[in-house]
């Protein structure tokens, strides 16, 4: 497959520079009214950029140094969303902030109760007025103590079908009547938080596309979560690769342990496998093939794959990586000197959980790809079903 980025002529690179030579030192608000914090939305708040275009963008923007605004889950997922069913003005209002950065986003869907079967939830919203008075319990809401909005699933329509009766909103995450509580997790780290709504009051014009039909709307920001959650790093795009740990052991020394040597060299074959489907991803992309099961996949597989190499990485950085303050360790033949291998261990069991557990992603793979069914049918003559079998028969 060739990926190799056209030259320094190429049409996108000439006008990316040239609005460089007028931006020097943009800002966020410059590189979001420019189109290059998201080139791939349509204009005016991106570029229509084809995936070579994209790709051409992120090496102009890597070489110059300049970093877009972090905004993960309002320009990942809400904002994709909005453009898909926002109103005009809900576009307006909304989508330049969230390129920007100004205005932090979170997401208001997972239940204590629900568990993976987020159709399950139960936060309701009761229509009253040109008002929906919002009442229920949401958690691991990232960034929710540093957001302005969060986009809300609740329940409209008690009495439809669970996946029939969901409605979709924006809710401003200071309105009255919302508690942020944090939740502090293993790492030591804050970025998870309990969000309880109690009569917690959203304008109709809040609402985002039609009313009871919010289930689609969050196929469509769970689709772009999962894609950005099956990218980049070994964990969830973020952190080492198994190069990135290779490089680390060669440049110790290597490994001496007949066993451990094993393990890093499976890791690394594991780790270009998994590189290899993305770029397959990518090349289908690049011809203009519709996307294949291979982000769903990459993800089922990467989440487990990314515990093993934190686990591995433990093991070759010794006692030392596991703790959280190593500076004072006197630095041998070990990883400490080269991450934070205590934080990225504790996080990686999170990794089978969020953006859709493992099992949600083995039933999505077997049911939209490989064509099984959903549940077993209870008319199939089954020995223990005989008796039902027989009856209706009869």
């Amino acid at each position: 497959m060739e990926l190799e980025l056209p030259g320094d002529d190429h049409p996108v690179r000439v006008a990316f520079r040239n609005w460089l030579s007028e931006h020097p030192n943009p800002t966020p608000r410059q590189l979001a009214e420019s189109g290059y914090v998201a080139p791939h939305w349509p204009r005016p708040w991106g570029l229509d950029a084809s995936p070579l275009e994209q790709l051409i963008i992120d090496d102009e923007l890597k070489r110059a140094k300049i970093n877009r605004p972090e905004n993960t889950i309002g320009i990942g997922w809400a904002g994709p969303t909005l453009i898909y069913a926002g109103s005009e003005e809900q576009k307006k209002r909304y989508l330049l902030p969230i390129l920007s950065g100004e205005e932090i986003w979170c997401q208001l869907f997972s239940e204590p109760n629900s568990g993976s079967d987020l159709a399950s939830l139960s936060t309701r919203a009761v229509q009253d007025g040109d008002e929906f008075v919002i009442t229920g319990q949401k958690i691991w809401t990232t960034y929710a103590h540093v957001a302005s909005f969060g986009i809300l699933l609740a329940r409209t329509d008690p009495e439809a079908p669970k996946h029939k009766g969901i409605s979709y909103f924006i809710c401003p995450m200071d309105a009255p009547g919302i508690e942020i509580r944090p939740i502090i997790d293993m790492t030591g780290g804050h970025s998870f938080n309990q969000v309880f709504l109690d009569s917690v009051r959203i304008k109709k014009e809040n609402l985002v596309g039609e009313l009871n039909k919010g289930w689609e709307l969050a196929k469509v920001t769970l689709a772009n979560e999962r894609v950005s959650l099956s990218s980049g790093g070994s964990l969830w795009g973020r952190g080492p690769t198994a190069r990135d740990l290779l490089w680390a052991v060669k440049a110790l020394g290597g490994v001496k342990d007949p066993v451990l040597k094993d393990r890093v060299i499976k890791a690394y074959i594991q780790g270009e496998v998994i590189s290899w489907l993305a770029l397959r991803q990518l090349s289908n992309q690049l011809k203009g093939r519709q996307p294949g099961p291979e982000a769903s996949v990459k993800k089922a597989l990467g989440d487990k794959y990314g515990q093993m190499l934190m686990n591995l990485a433990k093991d070759l950085a010794g006692p030392a990586g596991m703790l959280a303050d190593s500076s004072k360790v006197k630095q041998g033949h070990n990883l400490v000197s080269f991450g934070d291998w205590n934080y990225m261990f504790n996080f990686s069991p999170a990794l089978t959980i969020g953006g859709g557990t493992t099992e949600v992603q083995k039933n999505i793979i077997a049911e939209r790809t490989l064509g099984l069914p959903k549940d077993i049918d209870p008319d199939a003559s089954l020995p223990w079903n005989q008796s039902s079998v027989t009856s209706k028969r009869s």
